[in-house]
């Protein structure tokens, strides 16, 4: 395979991704996407975080590879290897679901009922121009793919409510497709019918964060790494209660 050609950046850049380092050591790098920045494939001249994982490149060694992916507005824990066999180890890991992904979410216009449940609903990819959807469909539609995810309501207010998200898989856009079927979409998801505002208070973007992993570490053991919800998100479930 041709080695990657690396990608210049600037000072700030630089700064901006070491910010958002939540955990290192020699085998991994964990990181704390902001909302808005791709993981990989984005469009314009914005670098992804993929190309700016190039500010940890050292010579003579491999920049950090992405294990997984968050949706670029989805923020969050998100995992490297610094190494190839880190890289290996942990990409079968995530293929035999041996990854436990928890994720908060603000939804409305309150709770679910039940509370608390799993959301076993097949999803299919539809792909419309540049843009790909997913959508609910049935178990022998050609195209399913088996999706379940685990829900916890965790406060409730007027109009709105605060949920944990556990999915046992991991197709595109899962949990806002989802909570949507529910009749609970996520806040800020203009593309699955989410609300602009709550309650009063505008909402900008989607209100989901990637809040903790937990998963094998190549050294042995099992390593669980946890990030806080970022500033506006914190704000918005503080206004509305739901704290």
């Amino acid at each position: 395979m041709k080695p990657l050609k690396p990608v210049q950046l600037s000072r700030d850049e630089i700064a901006f991704v070491k910010s958002l380092v939540l955990y290192e050591d020699a085998e991994i790098l964990a990181l704390n996407k902001p909302s808005g920045l791709s993981s990989q494939g984005g469009r314009g001249q914005v670098h992804t975080l993929d190309e700016l994982l190039w500010a940890f490149a050292r010579p003579g060694k491999a920049r950090p590879r992405l294990i997984h992916r968050l949706d670029r507005d989805t923020s969050g824990v998100i995992l490297t290897a610094k190494t190839k066999p880190a890289a290996g180890f942990l990409g079968k890991a995530l293929m035999l679901r041996k990854f436990s992904k928890t994720y908060l979410a603000i939804v409305t216009p309150g709770p679910p009922d039940p509370a608390t449940g799993v959301i076993d609903l097949p999803l299919r990819r539809d792909e419309q121009g540049r843009e790909a959807y997913m959508r609910v469909c049935t178990a022998d539609h050609p195209d399913a793919e088996t999706a379940r995810s685990g829900y916890r309501t965790l406060a409730s207010a007027k109009g709105a409510a605060l949920m944990e998200l556990d999915p046992e898989t991991g197709r595109m856009h899962q949990l806002r497709v989802h909570l949507a079927a529910l009749g609970r979409p996520i806040a800020g998801d203009v593309r699955y019918g989410g609300a602009l505002v709550v309650d009063g208070e505008a909402v900008s973007r989607l209100m989901l964060h990637a809040r903790a992993l937990s998963f094998p570490h190549p050294a042995g053991g099992t390593r669980r790494l946890e990030a806080k919800p970022p500033s506006d998100m914190a704000a918005l479930i503080a206004k509305l209660g739901l704290e």
